[in-house]
C-alpha cells in the first residue's frame, strides 16, 4: 500500500508538470498572443508595451516566465493578465457553483446510470431494454447546449416550473439553492446517463456467462443475490472508473456548456471566458486544478476496485 501511494504521489507531480508545461507552451505560440500588447490596448504606443512587458516580466525567457508564473501560482498572488484580480480567489468565488452542479448531477447520472443498465440488463431483446436503449441514444446524441436552451425555453419561460438559470449559494438560501440547480443538474446528467447505462448493460450480459456465476446459481443461490451480489458487484468496475474520471472533469471546468446555459458562473465558465481573452494564469490554474482531481480520484478508484473486486490488489 505504501508503495503504491508513493507511486501516485509521483506520477501526480510529473503529471502535473507536464500539463503546466504544455499549457504554458501553447498560449505562447498562439497567434496575437502577446498578452502585453492585449493588456496596452489596440492604440497603444510601442513604449507603453515595452514598459509593460518590463513591469509583467514579458521581456525575459521563457522558462524564466514559466518558473514565475507557477510561483505565483503556488504562493497563491497569481494575477490575471486582463482582469487584474487575483485567479485563486476569483476561482474561490466560482467554485461553490461547479461543486454543487458536480455533486448533484454526479449522483443523478451514477444512480439513474445504474438502474437503468440494470433493467436493460435484465429485460434484454424486451420492450423495455429497446425503449431504454433509444433514450440512451437520443441522450448521448443531444449536445448539451441544445438541450439546455430547450429544458429552458419550455420549463422556464413557458410553463415558468423552473427559473431561468442563475445561481444561489446553498448557505444563504437552500430552498433556493435547490430550486436553482434542479434543471441544470438533469440537463447535465442526461449525456452521462445514456454512456453509462450502455456500458453496465454490456458487463452485466457479459458477467452472466461466467463460470463463478453459473457456479454460484448451480449452489441454489437465489437469482437476486446472484445478480446483486455477483454480477452486479463485478461489473461496476468499469463503471466506477468510469465516474470518477467524468465528475473529476466537470468539477475541473467540463461543464462549461451548462454554466453558461444556465448563467452559473462556475469555474468552466471562468475558464471558457479566460480563453477567449488569452489571459493564461486563470486557465493554467483551471487546468492544473482539474488535472488534480482527475490524478487523485483516479488513485481513490484504483482503491475501490480492490474493494469491489478482491482479485485486484494494490501493489
Amino acid at each position: 500500500m505504501t508503495r503504491f501511494v508513493v507511486r501516485r504521489l509521483i506520477s501526480m507531480v510529473l503529471v502535473l508538470f507536464a500539463i503546466s508545461v504544455l499549457t504554458f507552451l501553447i498560449f505562447q505560440v498562439i497567434p496575437n498572443g502577446d498578452p502585453a500588447q492585449r493588456m496596452a490596448g489596440r492604440l497603444s504606443t510601442p513604449e507603453t508595451v515595452a514598459a509593460i512587458r518590463r513591469t509583467w516580466g514579458f521581456d525575459q525567457p521563457i522558462w524564466q516566465q514559466y518558473l514565475t508564473t507557477m510561483k505565483k501560482i503556488f504562493s497563491g498572488e497569481v494575477i490575471s493578465y486582463t482582469q487584474q484580480v487575483n485567479v485563486l480567489d476569483q476561482i474561490k468565488q466560482d467554485l461553490p457553483a461547479t461543486l454543487s452542479l458536480a455533486i448533484g448531477a454526479g449522483i443523478i447520472w451514477l444512480v439513474l446510470g445504474v438502474l437503468f443498465g440494470l433493467l436493460s440488463a435484465i429485460r434484454a431483446g424486451r420492450f423495455t431494454d429497446r425503449a431504454l436503449t433509444v433514450l440512451a441514444l437520443v441522450g448521448v446524441s443531444t449536445p448539451v447546449f441544445l438541450l439546455g436552451a430547450v429544458a429552458l425555453y419550455f420549463l422556464a419561460f413557458r410553463v415558468q416550473l423552473f427559473p431561468n438559470g442563475g445561481y444561489v449559494p446553498l448557505t444563504s438560501d437552500p430552498p433556493q439553492w435547490l430550486y436553482h440547480m434542479i434543471l441544470p443538474w438533469l440537463v447535465l446528467s442526461v449525456l452521462f446517463i445514456g454512456i453509462y447505462s450502455r456500458v453496465l448493460r454490456s458487463n452485466l450480459l457479459d458477467t452472466m456467462n461466467e463460470d463463478y456465476v453459473r457456479t454460484a446459481r448451480a449452489k441454489g443461490i437465489s437469482e437476486r443475490r446472484v445478480l446483486l451480489r455477483h454480477v452486479l458487484r463485478n461489473s461496476l468496475i468499469p463503471i466506477v472508473s468510469l465516474w470518477s474520471l467524468d465528475f473529476a472533469a466537470v468539477i475541473g471546468g467540463g461543464a462549461i456548456l451548462t454554466e453558461s446555459v444556465f448563467n452559473l458562473h462556475g469555474v468552466g465558465q471562468y475558464a471558457a471566458e479566460s480563453i477567449a481573452q488569452l489571459d493564461v494564469p486563470p486557465v493554467m490554474v483551471v487546468v492544473m486544478f482539474g488535472a488534480f482531481f482527475v490524478v487523485v480520484l483516479s488513485a481513490v478508484t484504483d482503491v475501490i476496485f480492490a474493494l469491489l473486486d478482491p482479485r485486484i490488489r494494490l501493489t
